[in-house]
């Protein structure tokens, strides 16, 4: 009993110390690594390429595919893009096997404490402590992987009759390996680990528990297995980011199908690679564990070297699979880019909420554009489009609170001071648009009341109306501009300049309305409501100007 728990809580640690060590250097190189995906993948070979040094940078082949998931979502990969990406996140992924037939070649834990303490000072120090961090994850996995070896010598499964003769009562033949590897995918698919089960296979195969054979057959079910992270990330995206999860799978069918044909040959030929006869009854742990690793890499790099040249081909099986859902309605509330399964790191999720944000503002735009029609309506048209505009607040408001409590979520992980300025930012952002929402809603609120009291406004009264209409315009699409672009790129002075043009008309309009209706040009009401408006579009103006702002991270000291 104490054995079996060592065995599961070293596979903890193990998984443990994967999550950490990646997340630490996606918190290192997120932007980074975010521009080279988008970057780097003009063709199928460099994006091939990208997939796989990300992943090696990154430790998780899930991380990849569900950022590549994400970015398609996102609109910013194309499908083939994405295709190619994901064939190189495979090859990238073999790594990980290296690691640990690397553990199980000498004693690895050797050079654990070592890396313990320097990775705890780092994390004291506080400045460099995301590389403390990956240190430390590090540790946990390179320990895990010196407890696990321990602890398959110590099991010494092949001296256990019993345990030989079940595994041995299986064969070697094709329904054998056709069982373990659906044993592999179905673990691998509960665990959402492929590293943890590839750790478990090379503990079966160092102790004799498990052929070769039956070995390399889990690490194909494991390769199938691994694909559910990225479709269950999809389940809630867009149609061509469910097609990119569903490419990862056929990529991997495709592989595992291929080697299927021609399996007992191919270990044959793996096995030679590091100097061993699978047929041999006596292996040792280290030629087993880097037989294993050689597979690995083989496997995906051969599917990849075959597959990359029928990427179309693959695109256009998906789309053919899957297709698009039902176009919305556009007035009603739903969010484009934020799903709850495709978050999984802090710097993705932060990227995704930025998308969501151009989004609101997108919406907000739409919005403004009502009024220009709730202004022209007749009487019948007026209670439907007025109808439209209180949805859209009423969207603005479930907006806020949807991104709110998103990136609520995200700031409760351990975060870099740039990612949490970012989400001080967004939050600023958020509420500003919706108050931009509330504008709006009180501008139709005073068109009606307008219609209600029979309100006509003079020509000169319209044409102003229109000149503080198209400011506001000018700086809405300036203020969406900046969301969606780079920041660098923009300065708040352009801006700023809008805005105090706006502020200038404003107090022009109130002078003169003052005059007027001190010269009864027009009534007191008139006057009343005509200034209600034009107050009303001076507030939007500054909210405007608090969003941009916001994202250029400029405040109010600064000018």
């Amino acid at each position: 009993m104490l054995i079996v728990l060592k065995l599961l809580g070293s596979i903890a640690l193990l998984i443990y110390g994967m999550k950490v060590m990646s997340e630490a250097l996606q918190k290192m190189a997120g932007p980074q690594l975010r521009h080279l995906l988008g970057k780097m993948t003009t063709n199928r070979v460099s994006g091939v390429l990208t997939g796989a040094l990300v992943t090696v940078a990154v430790q998780s082949s899930a991380a990849t595919t569900v950022m590549t998931v994400s970015f398609v979502n996102a609109s910013l990969l194309t499908l083939a893009q994405a295709i190619s990406v994901i064939m190189g996140a495979n090859i990238g992924t073999t790594m990980s096997a290296w690691i640990m037939s690397a553990g199980f070649s000498f004693n690895i834990t050797m050079v654990v404490w070592a890396a313990f303490l320097i990775g705890i000072v780092l994390i004291q120090l506080g400045k460099h402590r995301y590389l403390g961090d990956f240190l430390f994850g590090l540790s946990f996995l390179l320990f895990a992987l010196g407890m696990l070896k321990e602890t398959g010598i110590e099991m010494d499964l092949a001296s256990k009759p019993a345990v030989v003769n079940f595994f041995a009562s299986f064969g070697t033949n094709y329904g054998t390996i056709l069982l373990f590897l659906l044993i592999g995918t179905i673990l691998t698919a509960m665990v959402q680990s492929s590293a943890a089960l590839m750790a478990i296979t090379m503990v079966l195969c160092s102790t004799g528990a498990i052929t070769i054979f039956q070995g390399i057959a889990l690490v194909m079910g494991e390769n199938i297995g691994t694909t559910l992270t990225a479709n269950l990330a999809a389940m809630s995206a867009n149609t061509q980011a469910r097609r990119t999860a569903l490419a990862h799978l056929v990529f991997n069918v495709f592989g595992v199908l291929w080697v299927l044909a021609v399996f007992f040959p191919f270990v044959k030929m793996v096995c030679g690679i590091v100097g061993m006869d699978p047929y041999a009854d006596a292996q040792t742990a280290t030629q087993l564990s880097f037989a294993l690793a050689t597979f690995h890499t083989a496997f995906n790099v051969i599917n990849t070297s075959v597959l990359i040249w029928f990427i179309p081909q693959i695109e256009k099986l998906v789309c053919l699979l899957i297709k698009p859902k039902k176009t919305e309605q556009e007035d009603e509330f739903r969010l484009e880019f934020i799903r709850s399964g495709i978050m999984k790191t802090p710097e993705l999720s932060v990227f995704q909420a930025q998308k969501e944000i151009v989004v609101f503002s997108e919406r907000m735009l739409k919005m403004f554009d009502l009024l220009r029609d709730l202004y022209k309506s007749s009487d019948d048209d007026f209670p439907k489009i007025f109808e439209r505009i209180e949805k859209y607040e009423d969207m603005s408001d479930r907006m806020e609170n949807s991104i709110g409590r998103y990136l609520g979520e995200v700031g409760e992980a351990h975060l870099s001071d740039d990612t949490k300025a970012k989400i001080r930012a967004m939050l600023r952002e958020i509420g500003e648009l919706e108050s931009i929402g509330d504008s709006f809603f009180n501008v139709a609120r005073t068109f009606r009341r307008r219609k209600e009291n029979k309100i006509v406004f003079s020509d000169a009264q319209t044409a102003s109306l229109h000149d503080m209409y198209h400011l506001v315009e000018e700086a809405l699409l300036r203020m969406n501009e900046i969301l969606s672009g780079q920041k660098k790129e923009y300065d708040i002075a352009v801006s700023q300049e809008i805005e105090g043009r706006i502020n200038e008309c404003r107090n022009r309009l109130k002078l003169k309305t003052i005059l007027d209706v001190d010269n009864h040009v027009y009534s007191y009401d008139n006057g009343t409501v005509f200034m209600d408006l034009i107050g009303e579009f001076e507030k939007t103006g500054d909210y405007i100007m608090n969003v941009a702002e916001a994202r250029l991270g400029v405040t109010h000291k600064d000018i």
